[in-house]
């Protein structure tokens, strides 16, 4: 909450975690998820939202959340999270649309513009280059220019554009060397000069890297405040004409603005148990329309009523339904697949077979196993468990739990009649898939997940989502794996634009299951394929799609554009466009979409500007990336096509990129060496020193035990403790200078020096500096 001054009558706003849910806490406030906070609707989270591709029903959503956050006198939800998902490692996958710009963005401008419809607030994050867990306070992530504006930017870009959202809040991380608190570039130059942001930037928990250059940069609200820390730095500053009060004056107009269009809402809902339940109903639909039906050997799905099942797992009866974090909620109600069976009068027995710790149960196993009835189907509820995935690390493998795996394994000794639901926000390797009759992928479904899960086995509701990340085969078919999290603090994207799909299109590699991809209980037919040019550069593309299967169904047309100029290097293939369209048994309808010059553009370094090459490009209209339809092409004016002065390996994709490949396309940069004693600056984080100072291994030791005491059940550490293990990574992993601003009463930055100093063995120089003004 922001600090009122009734003397000049501007009120406190009030601002909460909830990219899936209000997470508003009443008593104390952390931004992790440990305290407790009020109960409100746990939708899914985005990893599944965005499998619905459903604009409408993403604007549904942010209207609902927004008249809860009225509910709970919250002023600004603080999300979506609209960051590419450049590894599927990355901790925090599930709280991100998509590993595409595109879809990211018109996704999360229809959520905006629901939840801003109620006079609610947002702030879009994490601006900009945050696609690691790992020392995400400190990480410097090194983009290349194009990587910048064609992956990495365009889905804040479209947000900011169609949906101007209250507040954009910037990351932990330093941007090619900058911290993003402090990059001008960033919040001022491309945010508010070249896209027209008209709303106030706030930073992550605890970001701050620098208030005076934070300032000058145009960041404007430190979050959660550093109780008056930099408070005599930036007066000094004033003083000394280092800055200027028209940029502090900058901050508060922009500050009182936010404050006046926040508290000028709509009033509570009378009935606001009502208002859940209806919520819960929606939260049940967007699961409905994210679920991915993976496979259906022999239309082995949906099941038929009164059909004999045995129910495998524990996260059928505990269900997975949101990831840990900061965006952690208290739901008003919670829903298993045990209990959407119930609904549905299912002749069903339960096993739990495993332990949601991964460690091996032979008691659990042997008895799922000997309960495998003759003829009966199995249901096995298999996944990600909150250990696997979280805020404040990062994943080390794509295999799901051991546990689950060697129980897989059994059951597929015993029988043939496997269906597989499968849970978690990220891409997994499933060598297993060959093993099952079908799969169903319900990700991370929300409070009503296991209600949906069972409507779409069913058949009440036809599966509809597709996935928005590859699933590889193996984690090492991922371009960057043999070098993601190798160095965190210095982070070369050495693949530039060439995640996801992007990559394994053009190297033409194998996938599980390809971006964009996902099955129905019915079949769709795409015809009448029309281009017609608007004018230079712009087009409307038609077709028809009939719905000829036995069952009423939705499909996704996607519509992909393929430059074939051999100018510019770049991927395959880019979606451009795309429509949910719903469909009854037989009927056929007309699909339109749009093409604008960004279509077929390429951001240009030299001219710093968007270019379209001439020459011929490519109208694909297909289900997946992989499974495309319909084809046309067209020819465009624009510049003489060239081929770019980079490396071999952005044109081939062949092999692993080279430090001097992408030093190729982005300029010359010193490595990063990992400070020792005599070097440690308050950049250094407490994990970083421990080992070379006593007094932060015994920081670090205290630490542990704090945070043991309010994490575990014995009060001892356990880093298999999903909650230990993520606030250890929070408070042991960041830069020190944080403590200053998290707890400045005890650490200030003067005493954070003295530290340092000790630990770089310069006693007499730090007391100097400490006592001596």
């Amino acid at each position: 909450m922001t600090k009122a001054f009734p003397q000049y009558e501007i009120p406190a706003l009030f601002l909460s975690d909830g990219p899936h849910g209000i997470r508003k806490q009443e008593g104390e406030a952390d931004h992790l998820g440990l305290n407790a906070s009020v109960q409100t609707t746990c939708f899914p989270t985005a990893s599944l939202l965005g499998a619905t591709w459903d604009e409408a029903l993403l604007m549904e959503i942010g209207e609902a959340l927004g008249q809860e956050a009225i509910q709970e006198d919250v002023h600004v939800i603080l999300g979506p999270g609209v960051n590419m998902k450049r590894s599927p490692l990355s901790g925090r996958n599930f709280e991100y649309f998509s590993e595409d710009p595109y879809l990211s963005g018109k996704l999360a401008a229809s959520w905006i513009q629901g939840v801003q419809s109620t006079g609610t607030g947002v702030s879009v994050k994490h601006f900009a280059g945050n696609s690691q867990e790992a020392k995400r306070m400190s990480s410097d992530s090194l983009i290349d220019e194009r990587a910048l504006r064609e992956f990495y930017f365009p889905a804040f870009e479209i947000a900011v554009k169609e949906a101007q959202p209250a507040t954009v809040m910037c990351s932990y991380n330093k941007l090619n060397g900058t911290y993003a608190s402090d990059h001008r570039e960033l919040l001022t130059d491309l945010l508010r000069g070249e896209w027209g942001f008209t709303g106030a930037v706030i930073t992550d928990w605890g970001a701050m890297n620098n208030r005076i250059e934070g300032f000058k940069a145009g960041l404007d609200l430190e979050m959660p405040g550093s109780k008056g820390a930099f408070d005599e730095l930036v007066h000094q500053a004033v003083l000394s004409g280092q800055l200027s009060e028209a940029d502090i004056d900058q901050s508060v107009l922009r500050l009182l603005q936010l404050i006046q269009q926040a508290t000028n809402r709509a009033e509570k809902q009378k009935d606001a148990q009502n208002m859940y339940n209806q919520h819960h109903e929606l939260a049940r639909k967007a699961a409905q329309g994210g679920g991915v039906l993976l496979k259906n050997e022999n239309n082995f799905l949906p099941l038929s009523k009164g059909q004999r099942l045995t129910v495998i797992g524990k996260l059928a009866e505990q269900p997975r339904y949101q990831g840990t974090g900061s965006s952690l909620v208290n739901p008003t109600q919670i829903h298993s697949l045990l209990d959407g069976l119930e609904q549905y009068g299912a002749d069903f027995s339960f096993y739990a077979g495993y332990e949601l710790e991964d460690a091996e149960n032979e008691e659990l196993l042997e008895a799922a196993v000997a309960g495998v009835e003759q003829d009966a189907t199995v249901i096995v509820v298999i996944g990600l468990t909150e250990i696997y995935e979280s805020e404040g690390f990062d994943r080390t493998t794509l295999s799901i739990p051991n546990n689950q795996i060697r129980l897989f394994g059994r059951l597929a000794e015993t029988t043939s009649n496997l269906i597989a639901i499968m849970v978690g926000g990220s891409a997994v390797e499933t060598p297993w898939m060959e093993k099952v009759k079908a799969c169903l992928h319900m990700q991370l479904s929300g409070q009503a997940g296991g209600l949906a899960a069972a409507d779409l086995l069913y058949g009440t509701v036809n599966p509809s989502g597709k996935l928005t990340e590859t699933f590889p085969l193996r984690l090492s078919d991922v371009v960057n794996a043999s070098y993601y999290g190798v160095d965190p603090k210095q982070v070369p994207y050495r693949e530039s634009m060439f995640a996801g799909y992007r990559y394994f299109d053009k190297a033409n590699k194998n996938v599980a299951f390809p971006f964009g991809f996902g099955l129905s209980y019915t079949t769709f037919v795409y015809d009448q394929l029309q281009v017609e040019r608007l004018k230079d550069n712009e087009f409307v593309v038609r077709l028809e799609i009939t719905n000829n299967g036995q069952a009423d169904g939705a499909e996704v047309v996607q519509l992909y554009v393929s430059r074939q100029t051999q100018g510019a290097y770049g991927p395959l293939k880019e979606l451009k466009g795309f429509a949910k369209v719903f469909l009854a048994s037989g009927e056929r309808q007309s699909v339109t979409l749009r093409l604008d010059k960004r279509s077929f553009a390429f951001y240009d370094p030299d001219s710093r500007d968007w270019q379209i090459e001439q020459g011929e490009y490519k109208i694909l209209l297909g289900s997946s990336s992989a499974d495309i339809r319909l084809e046309s092409s067209v020819h465009l004016e624009g510049i003489t096509p060239k081929k770019s002065a980079v490396n071999e390996w952005y044109y081939t994709l062949e092999g692993i990129p080279s430090v001097n490949d992408f030093k190729s396309v982005y300029g010359d940069f010193k490595p990063f060496i990992m400070r020792g004693k005599g070097k440690f600056t308050v950049e250094c984080s407490v994990f970083e020193m421990k080992d070379h100072s006593f007094i932060f291994k015994q920081f670090y030791k205290a630490i542990e035990r704090v945070i043991a005491k309010s994490t575990t059940a014995d009060g001892k550490p356990d880093y298999s403790n999903v909650h230990f293990k993520m606030l250890m990574a929070s408070a042991s992993d960041n830069p020190i200078r944080t403590m200053a601003l998290l707890s400045p009463g005890f650490l200030t930055f003067k005493r954070i020096q003295l530290l340092v100093d000790v630990a770089n063995g310069h006693w007499i120089k730090g007391l100097r500096s400490y006592f001596i003004k």
